[in-house]
């Protein structure tokens, strides 16, 4: 008797084998997506498009001071991802123009706008930059620390906030009346604890003209910028910002209220940056923290906020916070349960989630005394 062949399939193969590999072959397609987009951010191309477009490639090339035979091949690449559109011309021609669409264009080229999303590619860039260091980190129990990712990270992380800071915030905190009432009394002093390029820092003042707001930073670059953007933002009178740690508020400081904005999961000691805000701020003050909006509890089946906040996490938060020894290693993913965790710890006596909605993708939240 003949023997017949085994076709039982192998192991892993079948549909959900080929739907896997074909999501990951989606994620190649976005990866390239992220970079072409940093290349037509920092090459100038975008703005050139949306300033004076449609440009055919010489045009473009010429304009921003690049390379035509690039500008080609770009613009090309911009159309099939559906990114650009591209005139009638014969298939063929040399002449053809590249539009950006006005939509795409206030995503990609306006700082003001809550859809701008042109520094996401920043965030990649950057963090492709130090692969290496990361898979050393990984091994070690190192890390890779902000200033290692450099100015990229750096400029991305501020710009991505920036709108939602100076459009928004100020709002955010008035719909909070005990709050608002705080940063309103006469003379207020604030505290920025990990304040980054100031746009938060800028946005409370403009918010409350009558405060003083004083932004403390580990990041020296940081706080140069920031200084710099406070003093284009007209505010540099009433807004100051230091080269210290958010555990070296000094001990004499007294404030009316401090935020962490988005920060607090990237410091290596974020109970002792707690303790040395609830002893800065009055009794009868505030402490807001805003940071993601993450899930209550771990769970696989997380959303795209669990997602990308993860994202994050691996490439840059964590490895940001373990670069400093003793770092407790939060990571971007930090529960509310940890966020009360290290509160209590710092001798506040729980927290309050605010009713401050629809704000990106963070949460806030009062410390209490």
């Amino acid at each position: 008797m003949t023997e017949q062949p085994d076709t039982t399939p192998a192991p892993g193969d079948g549909d959900a084998t080929t739907a896997f590999a074909e999501r990951v072959f989606g994620d190649m397609l976005g990866a390239f997506e992220l970079l072409s987009i940093h290349l037509g951010d920092r090459l100038g191309w975008y703005r050139a498009l949306a300033d004076g477009g449609p440009l055919d490639p010489p045009t473009l090339a010429e304009r921003t001071g690049t390379y035509e035979r690039y500008a080609r091949e770009w613009l090309e690449q911009q159309a099939v991802y559906g990114i650009l559109t591209v005139d009638d011309a014969e298939p063929g021609a040399s002449d053809r123009r590249f539009a950006l669409p006005p939509a795409h264009a206030d995503a990609l080229v306006n700082p003001d706008s809550l859809d701008y999303v042109a520094p996401l590619g920043r965030f990649i860039a950057a963090v492709g930059a130090q692969l290496g260091p990361l898979l050393e980190a990984y091994r070690s129990g190192g890390g890779v620390s902000w200033a290692q990712l450099g100015d990229e990270a750096r400029s991305a992380q501020g710009d991505i906030n920036r709108p939602w800071f100076l459009h928004r915030l100020g709002d955010a905190l008035a719909s909070v009346p005990s709050l608002h009432d705080v940063l309103s009394r006469p003379g207020a002093r604030i505290a920025d604890i990990g304040m980054g390029h100031g746009w938060s820092s800028i946005a409370l003042a403009r918010a409350y003209p009558s405060a003083r707001v004083e932004g403390f930073d580990v990041d020296a670059e940081s706080v140069v910028a920031a200084r710099r953007h406070a003093d284009e933002a007209h505010v540099g009178d009433r807004v100051r910002f230091h080269h210290v740690a958010g555990e070296g508020i000094p001990q004499e400081a007294v404030f009316d209220a401090a935020f962490v904005f988005e920060a607090l999961h990237d410091m290596p000691f974020p109970v002792e940056v707690l303790t040395s805000i609830r002893r800065a701020v009055k009794r009868d003050g505030e402490v807001v923290i805003m940071d993601e909006a993450v899930a209550e509890a771990f769970a696989p089946d997380g959303d795209d906020v669990e997602r990308i906040m993860y994202g994050y996490s691996i490439f840059m938060c964590l490895p940001d916070g373990l670069s400093m020894p003793g770092s407790v290693g939060t990571g971007t993913v930090m529960r509310q349960s940890t966020l009360e965790r290290y509160a209590r710890e710092a001798g506040f006596s729980g927290i309050e989630l605010l009713t401050i909605e629809e704000f990106a993708f963070f949460r806030f939240t009062r410390l209490l005394h």
